[in-house]
């Protein structure tokens, strides 16, 4: 969605449209289970099932010997620096990765930001709420979702984009999200689903020679720590420093500093990359049985614990999913997308399964 394009059809200036352009900002997956009173297999929302796991749960709860305590974040904030192998100044404890995109948003003197989509909605919405101007930069479907760094205006002061972005689930070269790095320019990368990655390839977290580069990671969705609230930023210590300032004191509580000490321990590490494996298996299980069905088509290219499709009638579908005992998330809330998208939480193969099924009967239904 832009004003002008160039010869190449790429746009030159990002559109500047009315608040939030008619999308539904603040809705997220868990709005897709919540209130309803129905037993729901949830595929709306990307926190892995299972988790936390016991051994997490007991760190967490022996922590509640030391509440009468101030939360005290120095030992977790060294074990994060310690995981990516920066200084300490570099990194920002945060409660959740939705923390740090307030912070972002009226912390720092940006005056033009951009924001990628379609992606998570939630870092729009925080620079709105503190009355910017949002430029949107909407990657297309015929590419595939991918980033055109050409596409981003050299005017932008501050640049958002996901990796793998959520909910199209493409996994950006790093280098080609480098490219956007600019002098004056903070470079914003999200990479709360970095750790579902094999490998985390295309990782950026730890990257000290990208200039402007701020990256978020989150806890809450590998872990299962959503209700916990634990993200952290990694930057520049002068942009760590500004975001600081802007914290109220101890923002991060006690349980989740614990959490996020865990949560960098080598047996952690391993575990997760365990898991990230799985989730790979189980989405090429997913995205096989998405390919019997031509009413269906899926983004193929998904490298995250989540799957884009494509669907006629894409809302009486999702209708008659939940009839059927299954939540899936709408599309339609991010910019770039219509109501043709849902968006499939990667599960198990016997509920993947049972899934597909259900879907095949929805899909009869609709007509």
């Amino acid at each position: 969605m832009y004003t002008r394009t160039d010869e190449r059809g790429h746009p030159e200036h990002p559109e500047r449209s009315e608040p939030s352009g008619g999308h539904d900002l603040r809705h997220h997956g868990d709005a897709e289970v919540r209130d309803d009173g129905s037993e729901l297999v949830d595929l709306a929302v990307n926190v892995r099932t299972g988790t936390p796991p016991r051994w997490l749960r007991e760190r967490i709860a022996a922590s509640m010997d030391s509440l009468a305590a101030y939360p005290d974040g120095r030992a977790a904030r060294t074990a994060v620096a310690a995981r990516h192998a920066l200084p300490r100044e570099r990194v920002l404890l945060t409660a959740g990765a939705a923390e740090a995109f307030v912070l972002l948003a009226r912390a720092l003197p940006v005056r033009r930001p951009v924001v990628v989509h379609p992606q998570f909605t939630e870092p729009e919405a925080a620079l709105r709420d503190a009355g910017h101007d949002v430029g949107r930069v909407l990657l297309r479907e015929e590419d595939g979702f991918r980033l055109d760094p050409k596409a981003v205006p050299e005017s932008a002061d501050l640049v958002v984009i996901g990796n793998p972005t959520n909910p199209t689930s493409v996994l950006h070269p790093a280098a080609r999200i480098a490219e956007l790095a600019r002098p004056g320019r903070l470079l914003v990368v999200d990479e709360a689903f970095m750790d579902a990655v094999p490998g985390e390839v295309e990782a950026l977290a730890g990257r000290t020679d990208v200039p402007g580069l701020v990256v978020l990671r989150s806890l809450t969705k590998t872990w299962g720590l959503a209700g916990l609230r634990i993200g952290y930023v990694l930057a520049e210590p002068a942009t760590i420093a500004a975001l600081e300032r802007a914290q109220p004191l101890w923002p991060v509580s006690t349980p989740a500093l614990a959490a996020a000490q865990a949560c960098m321990q080598d047996a952690a590490l391993a575990e997760a990359e365990d898991a990230a494996r799985r989730i790979a298996a189980d989405r090429a299980h997913l995205l096989a049985g998405l390919a019997e069905f031509d009413e269906v088509r899926a983004v193929d290219s998904a490298e995250g614990p989540f799957v884009l499709v494509r669907v006629r009638r894409a809302q009486e579908v999702r209708e008659r999913l939940r009839g059927l005992g299954f939540a899936v998330r709408r599309g339609d809330t991010f910019p770039g997308l219509d109501g043709d998208w849902l968006r499939l939480a990667v599960r198990d193969r016997v509920t993947t399964n049972r899934f597909l099924q259900a879907l095949d009967q929805a899909l009869v239904m609709v007509g």
